[in-house]
């Protein structure tokens, strides 16, 4: 199958080497003709993946139209830049190319919503849009260490596409859904729990601290998740805990090293500024304490990290803040808001 992979990052170039290795016929895509020049002059992303080499047989380009002949165009570009791109996309894709977005966020200039409902505004019907999401860090998959994954969408078919053309062997399992609406704010939630147990790693306190602030985060995202339409099983999946465990617990993880960078005493843009690359937990920190608002929705640990990150509040009082609330059973905020 030609495919079209949008994105040169970790993840899209990972991908594209994944999906020549199924021996697909794949084409990446960067939005730079200079990156894209350079990429094809020294076959390596080297910042983002190094040592690992791209495939000579994959073209890399800046020519959107690429994508033309695809049946299947995967969406690996930044959160901030995946509508603009599936605007961009409308023109030229042929009529039923699935298309798969990795892309874990929300989209804040539409009103926080889902980016499946973005990709399918801009596109209008007839293209089916999957969501690929789960425990996954590119600096794994390009290097064929076993990983397992959603592909969660509204049809059937494009998910089980989207199974077929990424499964791969021993290092590439994919699952399926029909709980898109989950397995998306699943994916996006998770960065704010990770980034505030990145701060309580920089604040050094430890192992029992930072599985309270795991899983009494897991229970508030999935709170929202629930009262925005997705199941609750959903958050107990790949793209709930699996995806939480992976971002909290690894220096893979952006919003885990800049949540430290945090928690050791900068403030937020000077920590994603040495980070170096986006730290989605920030932006997804805002989107779920509006969205929690609006639906009155209990989030404490998202108010506490919005407090931390947008107000200029200390991280060391929102964890008193937290500690000190009003004494609850466990069940008595169920994930049924």
């Amino acid at each position: 199958m030609k495919i079209s992979v949008l994105g040169s990052g970790g993840w899209g170039t990972a991908l594209a080497i994944l999906l020549h290795h199924n021996n697909h016929e794949v084409t990446m895509w960067t939005f730079f003709p200079e990156e894209a020049e350079r990429l094809d002059r020294e076959r390596t992303n080297e910042k983002l993946l190094p040592g690992v080499m791209i495939p000579p047989e994959i073209p890399i380009t800046s020519d959107l139209s690429c994508a033309r002949d695809a049946g299947l165009v995967v969406l690996a570009v930044p959160s901030f830049a995946v509508t603009a791109t599936a605007g961009n996309l409308a023109p030229i894709i042929r009529p039923g190319t699935v298309v798969v977005n990795v892309g874990k966020g929300l989209d804040s200039q539409n009103g926080y919503c889902r980016f499946s409902e973005s990709i399918s505004r801009v596109l209008g019907s007839g293209h089916p849009v999957v969501a690929l999401t789960g425990p996954t860090h590119a600096e794994e998959v390009s290097r064929g260490i076993p990983t397992a994954i959603l592909a969660a969408s509204t049809d059937r078919e494009a998910a089980q596409l989207t199974q077929d053309v990424f499964m791969s062997g021993v290092c590439f399992r994919v699952y399926t859904s029909d709980d898109i609406i989950g397995a998306e704010l699943g994916g996006a939630f998770k960065n704010i729990i990770a980034l505030g147990a990145g701060i309580s790693d920089g604040l050094g306190l430890g192992d029992n601290s930072k599985a309270a602030f795991m899983t009494r985060g897991l229970t508030e995202i999935a709170r929202l998740g629930v009262a925005l339409g997705a199941r609750q099983e959903t958050f107990a999946g790949l793209s709930g805990v699996g995806d939480l465990i992976v971002t909290c617990t690894s220096m893979h993880s952006r919003n885990r090293r800049a949540g430290i960078l945090i928690g050791k005493g900068k403030d937020a843009q000077t920590a994603m500024k040495e980070v170096g690359a986006v730290v989605e937990g920030y932006y997804a920190t805002e989107a779920g304490y509006h969205l929690a608002q609006k639906m009155g929705v209990s989030m404490p640990i998202t108010t506490a990290m919005y407090h931390v990150l947008y107000e200029g509040g200390s991280a060391r009082e929102a964890i008193g803040m937290l500690m000190g609330r009003e004494k609850k059973g466990e069940t008595e905020e169920l994930w049924i808001h």
